[in-house]
């Protein structure tokens, strides 16, 4: 099975797009706040994640909101 995270810094923007968009999947996804998990940042910047929240599909960055900068979390 691919890979998929999602990455978020825990705002209500964020949040409400985990809520949301999540249970559609029909896949296991890894949910990374990236507020509590910082050493994180240079990986989702590695995959192409500009702002969060922020969906990677088998390398595939899907931004889905504007919650915050990437460079904001650093």
């Amino acid at each position: 099975m691919s890979k998929t995270v999602y990455y978020h810094a825990g705002c209500p923007v964020c949040v409400e797009a985990e809520r949301a968009l999540l249970p559609l999947l029909n896949r296991e996804v890894e949910v990374v706040h990236l507020g509590e998990q910082s050493p994180r940042v240079a990986e989702a910047e590695a995959a192409g994640v500009k702002s969060v929240p922020a969906l990677v599909v088998d390398g595939q960055v899907l931004h889905l909101n504007f919650g915050a900068a990437l460079a904001d979390l650093k």
